[in-house]
């Protein structure tokens, strides 16, 4: 019995990764554009993990009311979801206020910093 996948590692890949990964960050990238806070994002990635185990049932036969499958599916979307609107996040804030942050990563930033150019 593998700890990660129940049915095939390609059912995994293409259900959880590839769709499920996929739908999570485009959910965190909505998230993070209309400016929810996490807890949201939160909701919406356990709906969506439901979503993913139902798949994995109806398609692969796999076993709908597995509370380990379903927490596997639930860290990965956490994962991929949070990557996503912590990406589109840092894109807004040095995009929108470039003038106040700069980009430190693909996923950070930081307040730039201010050169006072006056002597006396």
């Amino acid at each position: 019995m593998n700890v990660f996948y129940e049915v095939s590692l390609g059912d995994f890949l293409l259900v959880t990764v590839i769709l499920g990964g996929g739908a999570a960050w485009l959910t965190g990238r909505a998230s993070a554009l209309t400016w929810r806070p996490l807890w949201r994002l939160a909701w919406f990635l356990v709906l969506l993990s439901l979503a993913v185990r139902f798949l994995h049932y109806a398609l692969f036969e796999g076993s709908l009311l597995s509370i380990q499958y379903w927490l596997v599916d639930l860290v990965i979307l956490f994962v991929l979801g949070f990557a996503g609107w912590r990406y589109t996040r840092a894109l807004q804030m040095t995009t929108q206020y470039r003038w106040l942050y700069e980009r430190t990563s693909p996923f950070s930033w930081r307040e730039r910093q201010t050169t006072s150019g006056g002597g006396a």
